[in-house]
């Protein structure tokens, strides 16, 4: 019963009466089988007697293309078309956490490359084995359609899946199923149509602020204009009689109006008035952060995440040194989509419908408040209008459900584009200081980078670990765990994922250092696109260019001399220069670039810039990628120009502002999105590889802010050592 890194387990009689089941699980958490003929529903994959070809994908569908590149897999071992497959998102189950069922740092392909192939063989190796039996012929002359059916290589008779599904599900399940060869395939690297995109396009999709139920109220809520301000009172007989206003009732972030549809809600809302005392974010602002942070960084006593030879000396002993300053501010997520959740709740059942990126933690929010079981809360995933790692944050179902434990209706709570932006867990504001020394041949001798960045503990491990808990241990015990946790690790690894994109320095130096603060700011901070990668790469992408300017060499002549133990950058890198016409920009425009792995994906990238009236604008831009195996090039293009796209607006606007603790920014119009009329021109480049398939949907983020900074100081002289990047 083992497979290469799962275990499989098949069940019979599945939904549509009969069929077969096959369930991935975690060898230390395989779910019980009821008896031999019972519905085993911790399933990836149903094949069933209907004809109809089920596939429950565990991470969320947000635009990345996850559902799609799952079916993509199925289909290739399984020996089906991928429109015979149908993809629906899974439920929350143990056998999905590994260790929370969550979608983040461009992990779905990359940690599901082996497991849905290995189901989808395991199936079709046990169907071949049942049509076999059925014709009383040796195994090897049963020969897949590749249509979901079998065919006899003696009499040229077929069956279809459906008609050998519940004999299948009777035999064992292989231990080793032979995977296709990369040279057979007929999906994996091809251009799959999305499954996703006709009922995208036709408006059938059901995003989370889509979900109807009978019944239903909406919710919205007021807020302090400062975020963890405190309720002392608030008058709701004064919008209580409003139109379609049914219920106000407090919750820990305000007070939340009910009414029968959004409008009522909002208007109602906004004319709510109330007392709040002042919080936590009372006086803060950035100018303070930054004293702070330069304070943190002045005493010294920041983590080593790495330390390779003698930096101090390396840097004394180089023919010429250069010290730099980089900075980096709050950003918003600014989804299309808000915030929003859907609760039914009865004394002994809960519902959930939300665009959630870790269903389980929102499954877990609810039966902390409510007091239910978590076989009692069942989360519907929906589509989502996009994450980048909000959505991993579960505070709106939080206050989904305290609306809904006050009120006897189900209720979809939404919030306003004004809080989304006000009341966001921002990527954090950061401080860099970087030295490098090189010697009389221009060779990099020393690099010291010190940083100081959020640690995350606090606002992600208190609702993880007591997600992961059994159920008998309490939230209050599970806290405490985390209250000691937390500052545990901070102590010995400083803030961890600040290393992504500093420690992983490609460049070779014999005398490397990388130093690591931890200060968490009074203002809410969580992950953002790409994580640690997009304020590491603008650091170490600008200030290996600054070191190539001191040396007087090309930018990507200097890369490539200190790429030599790295081959797939230098791959990358060599692409980059041709494809991009690098070095010979049209007149009067200028190119800048960056290369940067994450996510076991090396990218590069060339902005081609000009500069008028003071204002930046980047009419190309020339990406390259070895993402390893590309299993469907049409969306790894579509997720580098978003993540380019995503990661220029933060380059040239993104910034939150902060005053005595208030965001000053609240919505599009002081918190600007790139117009069709600015956005470049992109071109994609995927280089043909064999490398384990590694994370695309971040990956392309990261290089465009330096690659951007580059191409000024090529035309300007100037260095721009500040996101967003300025030149008044």
């Amino acid at each position: 019963m083992k497979l290469t890194r799962r275990r499989l387990l098949a069940g019979t009689a599945v939904v549509a009466g009969g069929g077969l089941v096959l369930a991935l699980v975690r060898d230390d958490d395989a779910p019980r089988l009821g008896a031999e003929h019972d519905l085993e529903p911790n399933a990836y994959l149903q094949v069933r007697p209907d004809g109809v070809i089920v596939l429950q994908v565990d991470k969320i569908e947000m635009g990345q293309g996850v559902m799609t590149g799952f079916v993509t897999l199925l289909a290739e071992e399984l020996g089906v078309r991928p429109e015979q497959v149908t993809p629906r998102h899974a439920p929350v189950l143990s056998l999905f956490q590994t260790p929370s069922q969550l979608t983040a740092e461009s992990n779905s392909m990359r940690s599901r490359w082996d497991t849905v192939r290995e189901t989808g063989a395991a199936a079709r190796e046990m169907l071949r084995e049942a049509a076999a039996r059925r014709w009383g012929v040796a195994f090897d002359r049963v020969e897949v359609g590749g249509d979901a059916t079998l065919l006899n290589a003696e009499t040229g008779e077929r069956l279809a899946y459906a008609d050998l599904a519940n004999a299948a599900a009777e035999l064992s399940v292989p231990s080793s199923p032979p995977l296709t060869p990369p040279e057979r395939y007929r999906w994996i690297g091809g251009r799959v149509p999305r499954p996703d995109a006709p009922d995208k396009v036709t408006g059938r999709t059901v995003f989370g602020s889509d979900v109807r139920l009978p019944g239903m109220l909406t919710a919205v809520v007021a807020r302090p204009s400062r975020a963890g301000d405190r309720l002392l009172s608030f008058d709701a007989e004064a919008v209580a009689g409003l139109p379609g206003v049914r219920h106000v009732v407090e919750i820990s972030s305000g007070v939340a109006v009910v009414a029968d549809g959004y409008w009522q809600a909002q208007q109602a809302a906004s004319r709510l008035r109330a007392e709040w005392a002042d919080g936590p974010l009372a006086g803060f602002d950035v100018a303070a952060l930054r004293a702070e942070q330069r304070a943190r960084i002045a005493a010294g006593d920041g983590k080593r995440a790495r330390n390779d030879g003698d930096v101090d000396t390396g840097l004394a002993g180089a023919g010429h040194g250069l010290e730099a300053e980089y900075r980096t501010p709050f950003v918003a997520h600014a989804t299309m989509e808000t915030m929003n959740a859907t609760v039914r709740l009865t004394a002994d059942h809960c519902e959930i419908w939300a665009p959630v990126q870790a269903p389980d933690l929102a499954r877990q929010v609810a039966c902390d408040l409510a007091g239910l079981r978590r076989d009692q809360v069942d989360v519907h995933t929906t589509f989502a209008g996009g994450g980048f790692g909000r959505r991993a944050m579960i505070d709106f179902v939080e206050e989904a459900m305290q609306v809904a434990m006050q009120i006897d209706a189900p209720v979809q709570l939404v919030w306003s584009r004004e809080d989304d932006l006000r009341h966001d867990y921002y990527r954090s504001a950061t401080l860099h200081r970087l030295r490098g020394g090189i010697d009389a041949d221009g060779q990099l001798a020393a690099w010291d980078h010190t940083l100081v960045a959020p640690d995350h503990t606090s606002a992600i491990l208190p609702i993880g670990l007591a997600s992961l808990a059994p159920e008998s241990w309490s939230r209050s015990f599970t806290d405490r765990i985390a209250g000691w946790l937390g500052p545990l690790q901070v102590k010995l690894l400083g803030p961890y994922q600040a290393r992504d994109g500093a420690v992983t320095l490609p460049y070779a130096a014999p005398n490397l250092r990388v130093t690591l603060h931890a200060l968490n700011p009074p203002l809410p901070v969580g992950i953002w696109r790409s994580v640690a990668n997009s304020y590491n790469a603008f650091v170490v992408e600008s200030f290996i260019d600054e070191l190539a300017h001191l040396a007087g060499a090309d930018a990507a002549e200097y890369r490539r001399r200190h790429l030599g133990g790295e081959p797939r950058h230098l791959a990358v890198l060599e692409r980059l220069v041709d494809a991009s016409g690098w070095g010979n920009a049209p007149a009067g425009r200028h190119q800048g670039m960056a290369i940067h792995a994450c996510f076991d994906s090396v990218v590069g990238q060339v902005a081609e810039i000009s500069l008028t009236a003071g204002r930046i604008r980047v009419h190309r831009v020339t990406c390259v990628v070895d993402c390893g195996i590309a299993i469907n090039p049409d969306i790894v293009s579509a997720q580098l120009e978003s993540g380019i796209l995503y990661g220029l607006n933060a380059a040239l606007h993104d910034e939150v502002d902060v005053l005595d603790g208030r965001v000053r920014q609240s919505n599009f119009h002081d918190y600007p999105m790139l117009r069709i009329a600015d956005s470049p021109a992109i071109e994609t480049h995927i280089i043909e590889s064999a490398t384990h398939v590694g994370g695309i949907g971040e990956a392309g983020t990261p290089p465009i802010a330096p690659a951007v900074a580059n191409a000024v100081f090529a035309a300007t002289g100037r260095r721009l050592r500040e996101l967003p990047l300025r030149l008044a």
